[in-house]
């Protein structure tokens, strides 16, 4: 039974005839063998250089083999150990297990065994590590990636997320700050990743299409309802549904809503029979709810059924050094789009980019590339070429008081909100229609905007 790849296997253990034909029969079977006799050998050996699998005795000289397991899986975490245990150490092989053994063996054992068992256990680090690459390559092509702290700790989060029960999880952050990739990320790492992943914005519709949209509709249910349609929530069984913008869900609706929430029944516009539908539902909001629950534009009891779950998606500005890497993967991603040289930030460039307090966030990051790279094609991007806002000495960002974080987060979200409101409006000279459009909103839920922020 010959090995698919020369692996690297170190044998720890003190009997040395043992340990002599192992090698033997390991390099027959195409295997690279090295050895050491006791514990402390064995971690020097690690140290020197990292085989691809361990197999640890139970019983060594001096540091134990249960001592080298845990020294081993504190320093190498990923490295598979399997232990060797005496016939009567089953017990402890199992504990061992239970410690971070990849398994274990007992001895006397058949040759075939043993190489079974490597076979499995490089198998399972295989599929392993194809998975943590594929993961980190969606989450790198998302605008997830990143080395800062607050980025590892999301995407643990979003792992165990994914990996759990939890039907009803709520995503906070930013507008721009990758709340649908995040989204997307829990349900292609979750068991319900063969269903379907369902999207809606609530803000993009009119108020009188959401319910249609969400739960479906008979013939001839509304104006324009010309045939039976199935509903959002219909197609997500089995799925994901993903509800960005969350507070735009009309008042009307949350009690429906909140009521498919409870039990997974819904009733499609103009049906007389009720369905059901199984679907992890994820909602999406820049907004605080709290204060829109207390402003009596949110029902308390959805938020609280929503909220099981709650990640809060960092912004840019407290990603450290992440920006200058998604800058990187932005700059050769937009150059392959316009088939042209990709753009070179000098230095003080970057040093604007990395200090900016980045409003909008990753959307906005990717946005300037964009920019840069249609109008300077693969030319060096000087301070002068960057926008206006870019030099403004008022900073859109300030910083949250402890003592009323909430309230000042509020605050300045509904500041900002009211900044991007008005910006579309000058840019579409007091269009409203242009302007929703400009923002990917909806002429009703633009509507709803201005006259909650007292724009109307």
């Amino acid at each position: 039974m010959k090995a698919i790849m020369r692996l690297n296997i170190l044998i720890v253990d003190d009997e040395k005839s043992f340990v002599r034909s192992l090698t033997f029969a390991l390099q027959e079977a195409g295997y690279n063998a090295s050895c050491a006799h006791t514990g402390e050998d064995a971690l020097a050996t690690l140290e020197r250089e990292l085989p691809d699998l361990v197999l640890l005795d139970l019983r060594l000289p001096g540091m134990s083999g249960m001592d080298v397991l845990n020294e081993t899986a504190r320093l190498y975490p990923e490295l598979p150990v399997v232990m060797i245990s005496a016939h009567g150490d089953t017990r402890a092989a199992v504990q061992a297990v239970k410690a971070g053994a990849t398994d274990y063996l007992t001895k006397p054992f058949a040759l075939d065994e043993l190489l079974h068992l490597i076979d499995s256990v490089t198998e399972r680090t295989r599929l392993r590590d194809e998975l943590a690459y594929h993961r980190n390559r969606a989450a790198s092509s998302s605008g997830l990636m990143g080395d800062s702290d607050t980025m590892r700790a999301l995407w643990q989060k979003v792992q165990r997320v994914s990996a759990s029960s939890a039907g009803r999880i709520l995503l906070l952050g930013e507008s721009g700050t990758g709340k649908a990739l995040v989204a997307r990320a829990i349900h292609e790492q979750s068991s319900r990743s063969s269903g379907a992943f369902v999207e809606i914005n609530c803000a993009a519709l009119p108020e009188q299409l959401i319910e249609a949209e969400l739960f479906g509709a008979e013939k001839g249910a509304y104006t324009g309802a010309h045939q039976k349609r199935a509903g959002l929530v219909a197609l997500a069984h089995d799925g994901t549904l993903f509800l960005d913008e969350i507070g735009e869900l009309p008042l009307t609706l949350q009690a429906k809503f909140l009521h498919f929430l409870e039990n997974g029944d819904y009733r499609p516009m103009g049906g007389g029979a009720s369905a059901t539908a199984d679907a992890r539902v994820i909602a999406a909001t820049n907004r605080s709810l709290e204060a829109e629950v207390r402003n009596g534009h949110f029902r308390e009891d959805l938020y609280f059924r929503l909220n099981v779950i709650e990640l809060t998606i960092p912004p840019l500005r407290d990603r450290g050094d992440d920006v200058r890497e998604l800058l990187d993967m932005f700059i050769e991603s937009q150059a392959g789009e316009e088939g042209c040289r990709p753009i070179t930030i000098l230095p003080e460039t970057l040093a604007c980019l990395t200090s900016y307090s980045w409003p909008g966030n990753v959307r906005e990051l990717r946005n300037l590339v964009e920019r840069l790279t249609i109008l300077y094609p693969g030319q060096l991007i000087r301070l002068h070429q960057l926008p206006a806002e870019f030099f403004a000495t008022h900073n859109p960002t300030p910083s949250v008081d402890q003592e009323s974080g909430d309230a000042s987060l509020d605050r300045h979200l509904q500041d900002t909100e009211r900044q991007l409101l008005l910006n579309a409006l000058k840019k579409t000279g007091g269009r409203k229609g242009k302007a929703a459009e400009h923002l990917g909103l909806s002429r009703h839920a633009f509507k709803r905007r201005l006259q909650r922020l007292g724009l109307g």
